[in-house]
């Protein structure tokens, strides 16, 4: 290894290390945003209703039924 040998760092990452420096709370933000969208309970019965209430495609769309 040579002696003035240093890692390298992606602009990304020197970005993002940056970033986090420059705004420490920005995790914790993400992370309340994501608890906002993604992180709920699922309602089981409402989620069986709509499988139930699902109605079959036709194999063809755009073809009419010859009734």
């Amino acid at each position: 290894m040579p002696l003035f040998w240093k890692p390298y760092k992606s602009d990304v990452t020197q970005f993002i290390e940056q970033l986090k420096t420059q705004k420490p709370t920005l995790e914790a933000e993400q992370r309340a945003g994501r608890g906002l969208l993604w992180d709920r309970d699922i309602d089981r019965q409402a989620q069986s209703e709509y499988r139930d209430a699902r109605v079959e495609q036709q194999p063809y769309v755009y073809q009419t039924k010859a009734d």
